[in-house]
């Protein structure tokens, strides 16, 4: 049987048998969560990075992201999701014990900001390496502005174990290598950005913002207001991933491709190195000035705004696409997920649950009408 021939029916049919269906317990799962600093009045905290936090540049759990308010929650990959909680839970209780004047911003779009100056760029100090990654900030101010860096999500990265996929590429009748499971990651990926908005559709919790997001920003969105400086959209899911939200209108042109590993990384490459005549007003360099990193459509791979990722952990000074056609793909990245604002660290467990239910799925999916029965079959809420 060639794996291009299997029917959705037939893969589910696999995945009951064991002991493929036993090797699902060994799903490992990482947490990112980004959340604001903010003082006592709401507002954006205009204290730099605290120091008993650690090194924002070092640092394995906690960092900053595109702002020294804005603070980022990593935790290591994990099969127990009571204990992703737990981690993720013990990194907000010890940051939150050491600043007491301040707490965090519970959603995703940005808390009242009077202006753009007013959100601090990460700093990560005078190394080479530190230099770079706020050079490279400086670049995403210029080019997109700072009040869209300063929207916060969550990553979900997500990895099936090897046992998983030797047992597949056995009942498939094909040969288990790394460049099976890259490639059964990226059919994962391709069925999974066909039917992505399920995710804002049943996770979206950024309907509303604040009015001080939209400053100097044209638009033609019907909003409605809600109280003092309150905008909202009756029907709207997540503002965070709509045009409002993380956008970047050249890149819709990069046409990266996502059928196989080596395509991806072709795509990619072209794209960090294809000039942009929009960009070049920023000097990247010119006279000693620095205000963006070089003036490509992508100043890095990181810049690549996407719904999914796949990645492969990089070595030190190793760039993203180099560790993938090293070693292939380890794991995906889903980033559609709004901060959770009903959950005390931004994500709870029945999203854990939903998720690799949706992501095994994209795994097993051969025919992309199937998504349509599961809908009608199943009794879906946002929260639970």
């Amino acid at each position: 049987m060639s794996n291009t021939s299997l029917t959705f029916d037939h893969a589910i049919k696999l995945l009951e048998k064991q002991p493929i269906n036993a090797s699902l317990v060994g799903i490992m799962h990482g947490v990112e969560r980004e959340a604001l600093r903010i003082n006592a009045n709401g507002r954006l905290s205009s204290v730099d990075h605290p120091q008993a936090l650690g090194s924002a540049l070092t640092h394995d759990y906690i960092t900053t992201d595109f702002s020294e308010a804005l603070l980022e929650f990593i935790t290591p990959p994990e099969s127990d999701v009571d204990l992703t909680l737990a981690q993720l839970a013990d990194i907000h209780k010890f940051t939150l014990a050491e600043m007491p004047n301040e707490t965090l911003w519970p959603m995703s779009m940005p808390c009242y900001v009077s202006s753009e100056t007013d959100i601090p760029i990460a700093n990560y100090g005078q190394s080479n390496v530190g230099r770079m990654k706020s050079t490279y900030r400086v670049g995403l101010k210029n080019r997109y502005g700072a009040m869209m860096q300063a929207i916060s999500g969550i990553h979900f990265n997500f990895s099936l174990p090897t046992e998983f996929w030797r047992q597949w590429a056995s009942l498939n009748e094909l040969e288990y290598c790394q460049d099976f499971v890259s490639q059964q990651y990226f059919n994962l990926i391709r069925n999974y950005r066909r039917w992505c908005w399920l995710i804002p559709f049943l996770y979206g919790a950024s309907p509303a913002i604040c009015s001080s997001f939209l400053t100097n920003k044209k638009h033609n969105l019907p909003f409605e207001t809600l109280g003092e400086g309150t905008l909202y959209l009756p029907y709207a899911t997540s503002l965070r991933m709509s045009d409002l939200g993380y956008t970047n209108s050249q890149q819709s042109a990069l046409q990266i491709c996502y059928n196989q590993l080596p395509d991806y990384i072709s795509s990619v490459r072209k794209a960090i190195h294809t000039h942009s005549t929009e960009y070049e007003r920023f000097a990247a360099g010119e006279q000693g000035q620095y205000e963006q990193l070089n003036s490509n459509i992508l100043q890095i791979e990181n810049e690549l705004y996407s719904p999914i990722r796949p990645k492969q952990p990089a070595e030190s000074l190793e760039k993203p696409s180099d560790a993938l056609e090293s070693r292939g793909v380890s794991y995906i990245e889903v980033r559609a997920l709004d901060v959770n604002p009903f959950a005390d660290v931004g994500i709870e467990a029945k999203q854990f649950y939903f998720l690799d239910v949706f992501l095994i799925t994209c795994v097993a999916m051969r025919r992309i009408s199937v998504l349509k029965s599961l809908m009608h079959q199943a009794n879906f809420s946002m929260f639970g």
